[in-house]
């Protein structure tokens, strides 16, 4: 099974504008799609963005402050532990004791880091009680934060890791918590390159900006491009090559005109609140041009990894009901 794994999250993008036949993406929906596996139901959890990457890595549940992207870096008021070990509360900084991905592959002598486009400095992050500054602004709060530019389009908000205590109290979040740049030379060889990749795109190459901040068109036709440009060396990487996983996702589907396909057979534990935005799957363990219909959603993207490296499912992601990607992901002799 893999033990190296690649994510790639893009932004605000339905199932159907995507994957359908008339996809701005010829490279993601066409080359790649037929070199991997496509999660034709696979869900985010909510709607803003940030609520969607935290999932990913902690399990924890939706709140107030963080389906509404954090505007201001709060602390996380907890009032109470629900019985699948989220907090119940309000914020959007976790107390130290509130476990990550990142923290387990930690503990068990594995690698990660986050590469995040755009960052202007490691781990990146507000001082917790102020405005961010690095987040996408709606017109009416342009005065209080500041846009993508030409030179800058990282957003806070799309990098989970600096929303935890124990990763940015730790000299780790400096040194796993990086610009994208690094990336390149970390895939030369299976030594260097981390057992999770987590790499954010920056506004214009993730979809997020319909015209991006220099001008150009945005949208899907860019994040494709940059998907162009990309994506082939970390597939040619040795990492990859000898036990590689490769997922490219969205956080979100804009609006709400993605529900179930036909063929969905339940809905997933977890929510698909973020309605239907697919998945991509790569590995040299999957049947290239495969699909799979099974309801997934992104505590299903955090349990199968936990489930790869036989780590405990934090948070929603142990819930009974998820289904990690199993045999419709991967050729049964991997």
């Amino acid at each position: 099974m893999p033990q190296h794994i690649f994510i790639i999250n893009l932004e605000n993008k339905g199932y159907s504008n995507t994957w359908g036949s008339n996809s701005p993406a010829p490279y993601l929906s066409g080359t790649l799609r037929r070199e991997g596996v496509l999660l034709k139901n696979y869900y985010g959890i909510a709607h803003n963005s940030l609520a969607n990457y935290l999932a990913q890595i902690s399990g924890q549940r939706p709140n107030d402050s963080t389906e509404h992207d954090c505007h201001v870096y709060t602390a996380f008021n907890t009032t109470g532990t629900n019985a699948d070990g989220t907090l119940q509360g309000d914020g959007c900084v976790y107390p130290a004791d509130v476990q990550t991905l990142a923290g387990q592959l930690s503990t068990q002598g594995k690698s990660w880091k986050g590469y995040m486009e755009d960052m202007p400095s490691p781990c990146d992050h507000p001082v917790l009680g102020e405005a961010d500054n690095h987040i996408k602004a709606t017109p009416a709060e342009a005065d209080n934060h500041i846009k993508a530019t030409p030179a800058e389009g990282y957003s806070t908000h799309h990098n989970p890791f600096v929303y935890f205590r124990s990763i940015t109290s730790s000299p780790d979040c400096a040194s796993n918590v990086v610009n994208f740049s690094a990336l390149m030379d970390d895939l030369k060889s299976v030594g260097t390159t981390p057992n999770l990749a987590y790499i954010t795109p920056n506004l214009c190459h993730d979809g997020h900006d319909g015209t991006c901040a220099d001008g150009s068109d945005g949208g899907l036709g860019a994040a494709d491009t940059w998907l162009k440009e990309q994506v082939p060396a970390i597939l040619s990487s040795p990492a990859y090559r000898q036990d590689g996983m490769l997922v490219i996702t969205f956080d979100e589907a804009e609006g709400d005109s993605t529900g179930p396909s036909e063929s969905a057979p339940g809905t997933p534990a977890g929510g698909t609140e973020g309605g239907r935005v697919g998945a991509l799957v790569l590995s040299p363990f999957s049947t290239p041009g495969a699909s799979s219909d099974q309801p997934y959603n992104h505590y299903s993207l955090l349990a199968t990894i936990e489930d790869f490296f036989h780590l405990p499912r934090l948070g929603l992601a142990g819930d009974p009901g998820v289904k990690t990607f199993g045999e419709d992901a991967f050729r049964k002799e991997s």
